[in-house]
């Protein structure tokens, strides 16, 4: 009886590690995020439009900023989903898109980014903007 609560205890301990390593890492997606940096910013538009409020949005509706056609025309709504589908081949998923990177790869890294992402509204950053233009 000894040897199997032994095993069921090492077993249950390989279940939650692996649980916990394949788990969105915030912070981990913050450092993949960096690379997003050249063109975005959580607050502002640079090359590319800002991030705050980003889950939820239509894609091609900040105001102001000038989209690709294929862009505004995409008909999505940024969510965990479409963000994971579009970031992993990102000209692959709208044809015609003027982003030219060429996406993350890793499912883990995208998993990360987007749990950064959905986190970011919360940060000073975001909340200096108010909820209007979030």
């Amino acid at each position: 009886m000894s040897m199997r609560r032994s095993w069921l205890a090492s077993a249950l301990a390989l279940v939650i590690a692996s649980a916990a390593q394949s788990a969105p890492d915030q912070r981990r997606g913050e450092q993949v995020y960096a690379r997003c940096m050249a063109c975005h910013a959580l607050a502002y538009d640079r090359v590319a439009p800002r991030h705050c409020s980003l889950l939820g949005r239509r894609a091609g509706s900040v105001p102001g900023f000038a989209y690709s056609q294929a862009m505004k025309s995409s008909r999505i709504t940024w969510d965990e989903k479409t963000l994971d589908w579009f970031l992993a081949r990102p000209m692959k998923a709208v044809p015609g898109t003027t982003m030219t990177y060429d996406g993350v790869p890793d499912a883990k890294d995208r998993a990360d980014l987007i749990a950064y992402l959905r986190h970011a509204n919360d940060s000073a950053e975001c909340r200096s903007l108010g909820p209007s233009h979030r």
